[in-house]
């Protein structure tokens, strides 16, 4: 399985498009077809989860460690 995906931020309207094997992380400028569709529906508030089984966003790489999930 390809370890590539498609990430948007609350505030921000761009995509961007994070290749984990290869290290890079891009912003896409050109969005069409049903990508088009699923930033449209994100931007009135929608959110869309595909084949990613954990995501969170955190204020900084520092807070991961830190033990920003430690109960």
């Amino acid at each position: 399985m390809s370890k590539v995906v498609v990430i948007g931020f609350p505030g921000d309207p761009n995509l961007y498009l994070a290749d984990v094997n290869a290290g890079t992380f891009t912003p896409l400028s050109n969005v069409a077809g049903a990508l088009a569709s699923a930033s449209q529906l994100r931007a009135s508030g929608g959110v869309v989860i595909k084949d990613v089984d954990f995501a969170v966003a955190v204020s900084s790489a520092a807070s991961v460690s830190a033990g920003l999930f430690d109960t």
